[in-house]
């Protein structure tokens, strides 16, 4: 099990209910193969640039322990959803 981190961001138009589905969503496709951590909301910011002709969004922050397939599907999972502007996965094992 390799201890990994998990930064996206959510479109800030969205009611606050579908965003935290969309936090709900993430957390149950880690849980079903790996241990969700510590789960830190940043919430509104300013993008540094533009994405999609946005300039803010909701941004959150998860730490997860699983296997090393887990990341692959995962980040398969949140390119395809449509809430999601931008995401990156760190493996914090490795530097």
């Amino acid at each position: 099990m390799n201890n990994y981190e998990v930064m996206f961001i959510i479109q800030a138009v969205l009611e606050q209910e579908k965003k935290e589905a969309v936090i709900g969503m993430v957390k149950e496709i880690i849980s079903a193969e790996g241990e969700v951590g510590k789960v830190n909301v940043w919430g509104n910011r300013k993008l540094a640039y533009p994405i999609q002709k946005k300039n803010e969004g909701y941004y959150v922050v998860i730490e997860f322990t699983a296997n090393s397939e887990l990341p692959k599907e995962l980040d398969r999972r949140l390119k395809i959803s449509d809430s999601i502007i931008r995401h990156i996965i760190i493996n914090k094992d490795q530097k």
